[in-house]
């Protein structure tokens, strides 16, 4: 005596649709972050951007307005005695 069992079709199953959902989440996710990036990419920097901040440290140790601030700052960044 055996008893046939109808199956189910396998979208009726819940962990067929857990295991289908965490990659689906993902792709989801990484067309969203593609159209991102494709919206507003990012500015291209000059070469002298790097240059500038060099060149405003040596001018600021110089200036004597902002000497209470490098004192501070100086005396925050050694130890205390």
């Amino acid at each position: 005596m055996k008893h046939e069992q109808a199956s189910a079709p396998w979208w009726k199953f819940g962990h067929v649709w857990l295991v289908i959902a965490g990659p689906a989440v993902v792709v989801v996710a990484a067309l969203f972050t593609a159209w991102l990036a494709a919206r507003s990419p990012d500015p291209v920097l000059a070469e002298e951007h790097y240059r500038r901040p060099v060149a405003a440290n040596k001018s600021a140790a110089n200036d004597s307005a902002l000497m209470p601030a490098l004192q501070g700052r100086n005396h925050a960044a050694t130890p205390a005695r």
